[in-house]
Order: C-alpha cells, then structure tokens, then sequence
C-alpha cells in the first residue's frame, strides 16, 4: 500500500471510478448483514450528473497508487431538481436552514472495504472542510437511519441533528456540520 492522497477530483477517469465504487455498494448488490455491518450508499449517478456537480463544486478522494479508494460528493443547491431520490432533503433543508446560511451538500461518501477502518472517511471530511470553509458556513447530508455505521461515524467527527423526516417510506436523519 502506497501512501493515500486527498485530493479534488481532476480527471474523467477519477469520476469513472467514483462510479465503480458507487456500484459495488448499492444496496441491491451487498447482503444485509453486510448493509448493517459496513453501510451502503443510496444512489448510483449517471457519469453526466457526477462530472456536471463536479464541475461546480469538485468532489473530493482519497486516492491510493492512482485509485480512488474513497470519495465524498459535493452537491450545491442548483441540482437539487437533478436526483429524483434527494428532492425531499432539499424541501427539508429549506424549511430548517435559515436563508442567509452558506451550505453545500455533502452528497455521498464512501471507502472501498479494504481502506475502511484507517481514517480514511475522516481524513476526506478534514480535507473538505480545509478546502471548503472559506465559502461555506455549513456541511449538509443526509443519512437513512438504517445505516448506523454511517450516522455513527458523521456523529464522530462533528456532525449534529439537523432535523428527521420520512420520505416514501424511508426514514431519514438530516446532519449538519458547522465549521464555526
């Protein structure tokens, strides 16, 4: 293993293996004690939407030997019409965050399985945070209650409840994180 380097996204190869990494850990394709035991992730982007967030608001990696082994989506309010699924989170944000408040959306994060546990997930929050606070007053996502192992881990480094909803079926915890 070689040393791993956060970064912002730079290359359409970069995007390419967010894309496989999103893949390999959708629900539909990991067991459910695996869902329990390591998380998942909710949405599989199109390469279209992931480069055009991209090109607004660089996504940040880990990257390891020139592979991506861990990412973290940053999505700013203008594509909130973009991903059916995360439509409501955007209603919800709106109706708890004052308007004057400065924030993106951290809009996914993921560590492949064989760099979990090494402060990866950690080391791309610190790395966002050193390259986003200057513009943004606050870090938002959101995470179904069922993945425990991801609420944990948000909790972890700072994050606090924002507000919980319900949206077709599926419960959900909005987290913010104030770097100030």
């Amino acid at each position: 293993m070689g040393r791993i380097i956060y970064k912002i996204v730079e290359t359409n190869q970069e995007l390419r293996q967010i894309l496989e990494l999103q893949r390999i850990n959708i629900p539909s394709v990991i067991s459910e004690n695996e869902k329990q035991k390591e998380g998942f992730v909710t949405v599989h982007h199109t390469f279209e939407i992931l480069k055009a967030m991209n090109d607004k608001c660089a996504h940040v990696i880990a990257v390891n030997n020139n592979e991506v082994i861990g990412y973290a989506l940053c999505m700013l309010k203008i594509f909130k019409d973009e991903i059916e699924v995360l439509r409501p989170m955007f209603e919800q944000i709106d109706s708890c965050v004052q308007a004057e408040i400065t924030y993106f959306v951290m809009g996914q994060i993921c560590v492949d399985k064989a760099y979990r546990k090494q402060g990866v997930f950690r080391g791309m929050y610190k790395f966002m945070q050193q390259e986003m606070s200057l513009t943004y007053d606050l870090i938002i996502t959101e995470v179904d209650i069922k993945n425990t192992r991801s609420l944990n881990a948000h909790y972890a480094i700072g994050f606090k409840h924002l507000h919980s909803y319900n949206s077709k079926n599926q419960n959900w915890e909005l987290i913010s994180w104030d770097w100030f």
